[in-house]
């Protein structure tokens, strides 16, 4: 189970990004491993089960112990690093294609609330919260952003396209910015189109009333198709989390995965 779900070349990656651990002087068992733990952060992201009922001959140690290892590595900004890694390896493997960059968001159910949720207008109300995503031109994800269901996509533009962070890795300063960002219809806002336009990106958004909303079109897909990949994680297809970290962790982690699968087919291995 360990070598399937945390593979060595992604441990490879992520070990080095963890915090030591300080060894208690009053002794005590010894702490799960790190790759064991998260193992259990990765069945549990994967599977959607309740910690609790995380299988103990998995020897990840309890559900609790993977959940506080999510938490403390998530304060230490573990996820985000690791997703700048691959960005970065990624763009120094010219992967990434910054011609163009697609966001779109997705509701998704909340069924224990929390911050960050509210009644989603397309499911009767219910609590829930949505994942608003930002791809370049082949769907590798770039910014991730958690809101709650009943806000408008187009309020959280701004800050998802100010959320990528310059990317290294090649020659000359970083880049965090895409020539040409599309969006549907949704964002078809003087404000969104202004917010491309001081930040240097051209911006191509479906205009309500003029383009036909019968296919997702020509560039906007792959978008669709990320969020698709996102929500093939069980738990982050629904939000079970109350704490709106833990969730942002999971969000970044599935982030992260997705990247991972970009590296193993455009990076040379480690």
């Amino acid at each position: 189970m360990a070598a399937a779900l945390v593979g060595d070349g992604l441990w490879a990656r992520i070990a080095p990004l963890l915090p030591k651990r300080r060894r208690s002087p009053k002794g005590g068992r010894p702490p799960v491993p790190d790759r064991a733990a998260l193992t259990g952060i990765l069945f549990v992201l994967r599977s959607g089960i309740p910690w609790e009922m995380l299988p103990q001959e998995m020897g990840c140690g309890s559900g609790m112990t993977c959940w506080r290892r999510l938490r403390d590595w998530n304060e230490a900004g573990v996820w985000r690093k690791l997703h700048q890694v691959l960005l970065e390896e990624l763009n120094a493997a010219s992967a990434i294609d910054w011609s163009r960059a697609a966001l779109d968001a997705s509701s998704v159910p909340a069924k224990k609330g929390g911050d960050e949720t509210g009644p989603n207008p397309t499911d009767r109300g219910k609590p829930g919260s949505k994942h608003h995503v930002l791809v370049d031109a082949r769907g590798l994800p770039l910014a991730i952003q958690l809101g709650p269901a009943n806000e408008h996509d187009s309020k959280r533009f701004e800050e998802l396209l100010d959320s990528v962070r310059p990317v290294g890795g090649r020659c000359g300063p970083p880049r965090k910015r895409p020539t040409k960002l599309h969006a549907d219809k949704g964002y078809d806002f003087p404000r969104c189109r202004r917010a491309c336009r001081d930040r240097g990106v051209a911006s191509r958004i479906a205009r309500r009333g003029v383009e036909s909303s019968e296919r997702l079109g020509r560039y906007r897909w792959v978008v669709e198709r990320t969020l698709a990949w996102l929500h093939r994680f069980r738990r982050l297809a629904v939000r079970y989390e109350r704490r709106p970290d833990i969730h942002r962790a999971f969000l970044r982690i599935g982030c992260a995965l997705i990247s991972f699968k970009f590296v193993e087919r455009f990076c040379q291995p480690l």
